[in-house]
């Protein structure tokens, strides 16, 4: 993070009002890229201790992963891991989230894709993704996607849970 906002703060601080347009250009940091240098920051800040964000390249805040270890509940003991991408078009468009664990989960379907209504473009009631909100919204999960994870969950909370740490033991260790 470090990297990307001192970069920032070069690139802002060398430029002079005769800089030429082709100059200018290659030095021009898209809005995306400085959203998310401070939303980053305030994103780790407000982590939960259970949660840590991790970026593969340090100058690319746009792609990063989060690893979910829950305390409690019915995920506890389990490994959880996320990529989140932020599109060029950011904070008009929502960033993708994709679950890379296996998991049994309402919210999330086993081949990882995620249903939050934060998520979409647009939304019948209006909690869709605006672009008033920012990447520290992403905590909040809680839109069925898994019906049959749902429904489970409905029927017999018991076995779910007994079906949770059975995913957990084989995929989230």
């Amino acid at each position: 993070m470090l990297t990307l906002a001192s970069k920032l703060k070069r690139d802002d601080g060398g430029r002079t009002a005769r800089t030429s347009a082709a100059s200018d250009s290659t030095h021009r940091v898209s809005i995306r890229d400085r959203l998310l240098t401070k939303e980053v920051a305030e994103l780790e800040a407000n982590l939960p201790s259970t949660c840590k964000a991790s970026f593969p390249d340090e100058d690319k805040l746009h792609h990063f992963q989060l690893a979910v270890s829950p305390d409690e509940g019915y995920y506890q003991s389990g490994k959880f891991q996320f990529e989140i991408d932020v599109p060029e078009a950011y904070n008009m468009v929502p960033p993708k989230v994709k679950c890379l664990t296996r998991i049994w989960h309402p919210n999330i379907t086993e081949n990882g894709e995620i249903c939050l209504s934060l998520l979409r473009e647009h939304s019948i009631d209006g909690t869709g993704w605006a672009p008033t909100r920012t990447l520290k919204d992403l905590l909040n999960f809680d839109d069925p996607l898994n019906i049959d994870a749902a429904e489970h969950h409905l029927r017999d909370k018991e076995d779910f849970r007994n079906k949770v740490q059975d995913y957990i033991k084989h995929y989230a260790r």
